[in-house]
């Protein structure tokens, strides 16, 4: 039951403190866990961002109530790659200064009940105050609608991760400024403070390992355990690109337990089961193109199939240099 207006006026918002960082870093695991992915990154790219250049602290604020932490949000510097006026629809025009935010986490207790828009709105008053004067960010549109946002393919700002003619329904983006994007033509990728989880995995294990370490002194609560759910984003497995969908389907860390990045084909004890190139492995999965057309609405050629891995790729854990 969403609360009355009264009780969300009782709330209060507040630039977050040092000494909140841990509760805020453990309220932004609890509110993504499974969410999106088996388990979460949010925490770990919180905890690495506010000693980033692009991470602007005085849009970094939490929200209570009772005084207790039900709510974060942190803001980013980020820029948009301008097409070209001679390039005919490619990029390469030079950068256009704009931001982005997130996470946003709410406490599951609090979710769906007005406070995360409350706590967003607050925040986007406090970034147009500074002069911030465009955001855009990925998400879904039955919430963002209510704060203003709208398909950023509208603007002509297009996401890096898919075709520059589509409609990209989770990129979003807000005008905060009349005018401040004018008729340009760009293409937005998030600022590279976002990946750190997967460009540095072995500190993101040793990171995410502390709060295990800390839950099992604590009877009253569990330790988390990773698990497919519904309404998740696409998982694949990042060597050969196979869905996940299923414990199954995955591959196995050293000490038996299960690897949520690699499937089992791919992934076995700690270890990868073919040493290949990403043009190996591209040959090794053009294979069984038959296979994947089954899913397709359109079948490919063995080559079509070939040229789209070529480009899949090397968003791959196992081949992104």
């Amino acid at each position: 039951m969403k609360p009355s207006d009264s009780i969300l006026d009782e709330v209060n918002i507040r630039l977050e403190q040092p000494q909140d960082y841990r509760e805020v870093e453990n309220l932004t695991r609890e509110a993504f866990w499974n969410v999106y992915r088996p388990g979460c990154t949010e925490h770990y790219v919180l905890n690495q961002y506010r000693t980033n250049p692009d991470f602007i602290p005085e849009l970094d604020f939490v929200m209570e109530e009772g005084g207790k932490i039900i709510g974060h949000v942190m803001f980013s510097k980020a820029e948009i790659i301008l097409d070209s006026p001679h390039s005919q629809g490619g990029a390469g025009g030079g950068t256009f200064p704009s931001w982005t935010f997130g996470p946003i986490s709410i406490h599951p207790d609090y979710k769906r009940k007005g406070y995360g828009l409350k706590l967003l709105k607050y925040a986007i008053e406090k970034a147009k105050e500074m002069g911030i004067g465009l955001l855009q960010m990925e998400g879904n549109i039955e919430f963002y609608r209510h704060a203003c946002f709208d398909l950023a393919s509208k603007l002509n700002i297009h996401y890096h991760a898919e075709p520059r003619e589509s409609e990209v329904p989770y990129f979003l983006a807000q005008e905060l400024i009349p005018g401040y994007w004018g008729n340009r033509e760009g293409t937005y990728c998030p600022p590279k403070g976002y990946f750190v989880a997967d460009e540095n995995p072995e500190a993101f294990e040793a990171y995410e390992a502390t709060f295990f370490a800390e839950q099992s002194g604590k009877a009253e609560r569990p330790q988390k355990e990773k698990a497919f759910q519904e309404g998740q984003l696409p998982q694949f497995c990042q060597s050969c690109g196979m869905p996940l969908t299923r414990i199954e389907d995955c591959g196995t860390n050293s000490d038996g337990s299960t690897n949520f990045d690699y499937c089992q084909y791919c992934y076995k004890d700690g270890k990868f089961l073919q040493e290949c190139t990403m043009d190996e492995m591209i040959e090794h999965c053009a294979q069984f193109v038959d296979e994947v057309n089954k899913n397709m609405p359109q079948p490919m050629t063995k080559e079509e199939y070939k040229q789209m891995m070529r480009g899949f790729f090397p968003m791959l854990k196992r081949w992104k240099k």
